[in-house]
C-alpha cells in the first residue's frame, strides 16, 4: 500500500470517527441510501460483505480484486455512493430506484467495475476495482434496482452493471491463497437470489450534511 492509499484511508477512518453517532427520532426520509453515504453491503443469499483489497486477479484482467467476507468488521467492505460521470449527485439526496451510480471502495480509491473477462472460479463475468482517485470509465456505472421510489436502508436490491446487462452477484466459490475463505463476486445475466444486496453498516449523509449511523461499525 502506497502512501497516497495510508492517507486516503486514514482519512475516510478519521470522517468515520468524527461523524458517526446514534441518531435518534430520524425522519421517514432519513430511511434512504443518499448520494456520498459510506456503506457495507451484504449478498443477503450468501451472508458476506461485498469487499476488496490491493490484491490483483492472476487471470482475466489483473485489475484488482473484488471478493465477499464474513467479517463485519473489516474495513476494506466499506463502499462509497456516487453518482455517475459528468452527472450530478447532491450531496445527501435519497438515491433512487433505477438511478444509475458508482460504487468506490474507500480505502483504495478504485470503483466497482465489470467487463467482459471471465471470472477465475465460475467462470461468470469477472468483477473488479478499477480507476485511481474515484476517476476510472463508463464500465464503473451500475443501476440500482429496487422496488419503490427510493432505495430503502431496510430493502434488498439488485446492482445491474450499466455496460454488460450483468448483476452483482455471488455464488458461494471460494478463494485459496493469498486471499483464503473470500468468496468469488461476480456478474450473472440471470435475475436471481444470488444477486440480491442489503445495506448494513454505514454513515449515511442528509441534506443537512449531518450523517446518521445504521447498525454497528
Amino acid at each position: 500500500m502506497d502512501l497516497s492509499q495510508v492517507i486516503r484511508m486514514l482519512t475516510n477512518l478519521l470522517c468515520l470517527v468524527f461523524f458517526v453517532a446514534k441518531s435518534e427520532g430520524r425522519e421517514l426520509d432519513s430511511n434512504y441510501v443518499t448520494c456520498g453515504s459510506l456503506v457495507k453491503l451484504l449478498n443477503t443469499r450468501h451472508n458476506v460483505r461485498l469487499h476488496s483489497h490491493d490484491v490483483k486477479y492472476g487471470s482475466g484482467s489483473g485489475q484488482q480484486s473484488v471478493t465477499g467476507v464474513d467479517s463485519a468488521d473489516d474495513s476494506n467492505s466499506y463502499w462509497r455512493i456516487r453518482g455517475k460521470p459528468d452527472v450530478i449527485c447532491q450531496r445527501g439526496s435519497p438515491i433512487q430506484c433505477g438511478q444509475q451510480i458508482r460504487i468506490t471502495h474507500m480505502t483504495t480509491g478504485r470503483n466497482l467495475h465489470s467487463h467482459h473477462f471471465s471470472s477465475p472460479l465460475s467462470n461468470n463475468q469477472e468483477v473488479s476495482a478499477f480507476g485511481e482517485n474515484g476517476e476510472g470509465d463508463d464500465l464503473d456505472v451500475w443501476m440500482v434496482q429496487c422496488g419503490n421510489t427510493y432505495w430503502d436502508r431496510d430493502d434488498s436490491v439488485r446492482f445491474k452493471h450499466v455496460g454488460t446487462d450483468a448483476f452483482l452477484s455471488v455464488t458461494g466459490e471460494q478463494y485459496g491463497h493469498p486471499i483464503r475463505g473470500q468468496r468469488e463476486v461476480h456478474g450473472m445475466h440471470s435475475a436471481n437470489y444470488h444477486n440480491y444486496w442489503k445495506v448494513m453498516e454505514g454513515v449515511f449523509i442528509q441534506p443537512s450534511n449531518e450523517p446518521l449511523r445504521h447498525d454497528e461499525l
